[in-house]
């Protein structure tokens, strides 16, 4: 199959590494995208190992049924939903977990699926297309506080105001329903902006997220994706925006950290609740010669936890 495209996987090499991979070992790629990560697994893995991959868009999927190795399996699913899928497959535990988080290139690059203003098409942004919301729609109905609200929180803009009031007024005259529309428009109410960055850049991001649930899916699935480690099994994730890190960040911390018991409990040290991982490992991100060879990479920061040995898995986890 050819898509016209081709996806760079961010960190490719440092993701790898970091994952410490096992030959024969159980791994877990929750974002397959074009399979760049998975690959590269597969080649680290002897006949023994095995990986599981999740994605929620249908392209990737057919992608990923291009790979012919009995090692290999692909679910049509979000990784939020790893606990489950692991199960439902027999899997009670994994040596390792790797998110890449956003968007592909693919994704971006296909003006059908509508992540992008560069090209014009219409505006979807749906991860999976099989189901959901999509962009266009949810503007048609949302009220203007809750437009200002996602794109401000979202975004991170500061000219949410002016963007949300300006897209109420122009959807009473014709229905929002393309990139290139929506982009125009957010220049219209955006009175200033960074040089190198078009004015629509926070708004699609925005809108992207909220369509997905992205950052929602995030939070749940971080302490799944912990729990159903192996003991000294490693979860990689490389996230590309400060919404995204700042939720890895404080999971990662948090896992860190042993669990309190109730107060005045009388305890001893030795009885003291053990942290689920080992303390996170510094931020990595891409080198001057990745940025420069793929731009996209700019924003990437990777971050990774071990399971600690003496952490047991909680019964019943993720229910």
């Amino acid at each position: 199959m050819n898509d016209g495209s081709r996806h760079a996987p961010v960190l490719l090499e440092a993701a790898i590494e970091a994952l410490a991979v096992r030959q024969a070992g159980t791994y877990v790629d929750g974002t397959f995208g074009r399979g760049g990560h998975s690959r590269a697994l597969l080649g680290r893995l002897g006949a023994e190992g095995r990986l599981v991959a999740f994605d929620q868009d249908t392209e990737a999927v057919e992608h990923a049924r291009e790979i012919k190795d009995a090692r290999f399996h692909i679910e049509h699913a979000s990784f939020d939903t790893i606990d489950e899928r692991l199960r439902a497959r027999g899997i009670e535990g994994v040596d390792g977990i790797l998110l890449d988080l956003g968007v592909s290139s693919p994704q971006l690059d296909t003006a059908g699926r509508g992540f992008s203003f560069r090209n014009d098409g219409p505006l979807d942004m749906r991860m999976d297309t099989t189901q959901g919301e999509t962009a266009s729609a949810w503007l048609a109905r949302a009220s203007e506080r809750d437009i200002r609200e996602v794109i401000r929180d979202y975004g991170e803009e500061r000219y949410a105001q002016s963007i949300a009031g300006a897209i109420v007024a122009a959807r009473t005259q014709q229905p929002i329903t393309r990139t290139r529309q929506l982009a125009a428009l957010v220049a219209s109410a955006v009175r200033t902006r960074e040089p190198d960055k078009d004015p629509a850049t926070r708004t699609f991001q925005a809108l992207r997220i909220h369509v997905n649930q992205e950052l929602a899916r995030l939070e749940i699935a971080l302490p799944k994706c912990i729990d159903v480690l192996n003991p000294g099994g490693r979860l990689v994730v490389i996230s590309f925006h400060s919404l995204e890190d700042r939720i890895v960040k404080h999971a990662m911390r948090a896992a860190a950290q042993p669990a309190q018991p109730p107060l005045r409990l009388p305890l001893r040290a030795s009885e003291m609740p053990a942290p689920l991982v080992a303390r996170p490992a510094r931020a990595l991100r891409p080198d001057a010669a990745e940025v420069a060879a793929n731009p996209r990479a700019r924003s990437a920061v990777m971050r990774w936890v071990e399971r600690l040995p003496s952490a047991a898995r909680a019964v019943g986890a993720g229910h």
